[in-house]
C-alpha cells in the first residue's frame, strides 16, 4: 500500500498546489507528505515537481503521471467498490460537505444512524456556506439548496425545500409588515443577504399575481454563515429569506413571525453533486440513500 499511498498524495498536491494542502487533506504531516513525494520521484527517476520557497509546479513528466495515476486511483476505487458488492461490507472513508443550516440540522444528526447500519464506513463531513469545488477539496458528496454552477458533476434532486420570509415581532412593530413583494425594494425594509466569494446578486424570487418575479433587495448586513443571518434576524435587524426547515422553531415560537403569505417565496431545490467517478462507489450510493431518505421525512 506504500506506493499507492504515495500515488494518493502525488494526485493531491499537484490538485491543490501546495504540499502543506494535500497534508491537511490527507490527515498527515507535511514532513510525510515531502516524503511521499521524494520517494515517488526516486522510484520514477524524474522530478515531478518544480520546487521554490513560493511556489510549487509540476514538471512535464509530473504532468504526464497525473493523467496516468487518476487511471490508476479510479481502477483501484472502482475494483474496491466491486468487491464491496459482493462481500456486502462497504468500508472507507466518505468526505461529505453541506451548507451549515443544512448540515446541522438535516445531515449531521443522521450521521451516527449511518454509521450504525454501517460500522465500516466513517463520515469527515464539512460545514460551510461557501461554494465548494468538490475535486479540489477532495470531496465525495456535496449537498447543497440551489442550483449547482458546474455541470460537469452529477447531481441527484432530493427535494423541492419550501422557504419563507420573516422578522421578529420587535422589526414588524418598528417597519411595518410587507405585503407584496414590491415593499421589498422600496427603501421601507432591510433585508438580511448570505454573501460569499462570487455570490450572484441579491434577488428573492416570489410568487406573484403576475407568475414568478424576482425582487433585487437591499439590506445594511450581509454574512457568509446563514445562522448569523437567523441571529440578527432574531435580534430584530430585518428580515431574511429562509428554508422552512431552519427556521420551523422559532416560527413555532413566536420569535420569528412569517410575512408575504399572500406572495411566497420559490421554493429551492435541495439536491447532492458527487463527482462522475465516484458513481461506482457503493457507499457514496449508500450514503446518498440514506440522505435523502432522511431528508424527505424532516421536511416540512
Amino acid at each position: 500500500m506504500a506506493y499507492l499511498d504515495n500515488v494518493k498524495t502525488f494526485v493531491r498536491v499537484y490538485e491543490l498546489g501546495s504540499m502543506s494542502a494535500a497534508a491537511r487533506d490527507q490527515r498527515i504531516s507535511a514532513a510525510v507528505a515531502s516524503s511521499r513525494i521524494s520517494q515517488l520521484e526516486e522510484h520514477l527517476n524524474v522530478r515531478l515537481f518544480q520546487r521554490t520557497t513560493r511556489q510549487l509546479n509540476p514538471t512535464e513528466q509530473g504532468q504526464m503521471f497525473y493523467r496516468g495515476a487518476c487511471k490508476i486511483l479510479d481502477a483501484v476505487e472502482e475494483a474496491e467498490g466491486e468487491i464491496s458488492n459482493v462481500t456486502l461490507t462497504p468500508r472507507g472513508t466518505l468526505y461529505v460537505a453541506a451548507p451549515l443550516g443544512v448540515g446541522r440540522r438535516l445531515i449531521a444528526p443522521a450521521v451516527p444512524a449511518f454509521k450504525k447500519n454501517y460500522p465500516l464506513i466513517d463520515i469527515r463531513l464539512r460545514l460551510s456556506d461557501r461554494r465548494l469545488d468538490l475535486a479540489a477539496e477532495g470531496l465525495d458528496v456535496a449537498f447543497f439548496l440551489g442550483v449547482p454552477e458546474d455541470s460537469t458533476l452529477r447531481i441527484r434532486k432530493i427535494a423541492d425545500c419550501p422557504r419563507v420570509i420573516c422578522a421578529a415581532p420587535d422589526y414588524l412593530s418598528r417597519k411595518g409588515r410587507p405585503l407584496t413583494g414590491q415593499d421589498l425594494v422600496d427603501g421601507k425594509h432591510d433585508c438580511l443577504n448570505l454573501r460569499y466569494p462570487g455570490a450572484p446578486e441579491f434577488q428573492w424570487p416570489l410568487h406573484t399575481k403576475d407568475g414568478v418575479r424576482r425582487f433585487a433587495v437591499k439590506g445594511p448586513f450581509e454574512s457568509d454563515d446563514g445562522d448569523v443571518l437567523t441571529a440578527w434576524a432574531l435580534s430584530g435587524e430585518g428580515l431574511i429569506l429562509k428554508p422552512a426547515f431552519e427556521v420551523a422553531g422559532h416560527l413555532a415560537e413566536g420569535t420569528l413571525v412569517q410575512v408575504l403569505t399572500e406572495e411566497p417565496p420559490v421554493p429551492i431545490q435541495m439536491a447532492c453533486l458527487y463527482m462522475h467517478r465516484r458513481r461506482q462507489d457503493p457507499k457514496t450510493r449508500l450514503l446518498i440513500d440514506f440522505m435523502a431518505e432522511h431528508i424527505r421525512k424532516e421536511l416540512p
